[in-house]
C-alpha cells in the first residue's frame, strides 16, 4: 500500500512495543517516518532495518523527551530530512510502577507529566504551527482514564491531559482539514505491560476481555493507520478505545 506516500510522519517513542508497530505500519503505507528513542540504539536500529528491508523509509533519533527542547528538535529533524510535516503520533510513555499517592514524590509526578503530557503539548503546538493542511495527529492515551486502578495517579492524570488536549485542538485545527484523535489501548502485550503485571493479573484481564486475549501492538497500530489514512478523513476529536471490548 502507498496511501501515505509523500507524507512525513513523526512517531514519539518508536523503538518498542506499540510505537514500533506504528512506525512499521506508517512506513508500510508509504510515509517517511522519523521516530525518537531514549535508550536502546540497538532496538531503534532494528526498527529502521526492518522498515528498510520492507522497502520503507524510517529515521531514528536519540532524544529523551524529558529534556528541555527535545520535542522541538525531533519535529525540526523530521522536516529537515523529509519535508513538511503531515502526520504526528504521540506515543511516548514513561515506564512506571504502581505507587500509592501518599508515596508518590513530586519529582516522579513531574517526570511522568513531562514525558507523557508536556511533550504532547510541545509536539502538537509545533504541528499547529507547521503541519500542512489535511494532516493528522493521533495521541496515544490509555484505558486507565476510564478504568482506573490504584497507584497510577501521575500516569492516569497525564493521559487525561492528552485526551482533553485532543478534544480542544481538534476544534482549532479542523478548519485546516487536520484531524486530531486519541487512541486508548487496553491491555496490550508489550514489555511494559508484562513488567508491570504478574502472569495471574494478565490471565484475569484476558478473562475480562470479550475477545479473550491480550491486544497486540499491531492491533493498535492498525487503528492509527486508519485514522491517518484517507479512510479516516471524517473522524476527528474522537477517543477510540482499542481494547478488545475491555472497559
Amino acid at each position: 500500500m502507498s496511501v501515505l506516500k509523500g507524507r512525513t510522519a513523526v512517531v514519539t517513542g518508536g523503538s518498542r512495543g506499540i510505537g514500533r508497530a506504528i512506525v512499521e505500519r506508517l512506513a508500510r503505507d508509504g510515509a517517511r517516518v522519523v521516530f525518537n528513542y531514549a535508550r536502546s540504539t540497538e532496538a531503534a536500529d532494528d526498527v529502521v532495518r526492518t522498515v528498510e528491508e520492507a522497502g520503507g523509509t524510517a529515521r531514528a533519533i536519540r532524544l529523551d523527551l524529558a529534556e528541555p527542547g527535545a520535542a522541538e528538535r525531533l519535529m525540526e529533524d523530521a522536516e529537515e530530512h523529509f519535508g513538511e510535516l503531515g502526520i504526528l503520533v504521540n506515543n511516548a510513555t514513561l515506564n512506571f510502577s504502581a505507587v500509592p499517592l501518599a508515596e508518590t514524590s513530586e519529582e516522579r509526578f513531574d517526570e511522568i507529566m513531562t514525558v507523557n503530557a508536556k511533550s504532547v503539548f510541545l509536539t502538537t503546538r509545533y504541528a499547529a504551527r507547521h503541519m500542512r493542511e489535511g494532516g493528522s495527529i493521533v495521541n496515544i492515551s490509555s484505558l486507565n482514564t476510564v478504568r482506573p486502578t490504584a497507584g497510577i495517579v501521575p500516569y492516569a492524570a497525564s493521559k487525561g491531559v492528552i485526551e482533553q488536549l485532543t478534544a480542544v485542538v481538534a476544534h482549532e485545527l479542523g478548519p485546516r482539514g487536520i484531524t486530531v484523535n486519541t487512541v486508548s489501548p487496553g491491555a496490550t502485550d508489550t514489555e511494559l505491560l508484562r513488567a508491570a503485571n504478574s502472569p495471574e493479573v494478565l490471565e484475569m484481564v484476558v478473562g475480562l476481555t470479550p475477545l479473550r486475549r491480550l491486544g497486540r501492538p499491531s492491533d493498535v497500530a492498525d487503528v492509527v493507520g486508519f485514522l491517518v489514512g484517507p479512510d479516516g478523513r471524517w473522524v476527528t476529536g474522537q477517543n477510540i478505545r482499542a481494547t478488545g471490548g475491555l472497559g
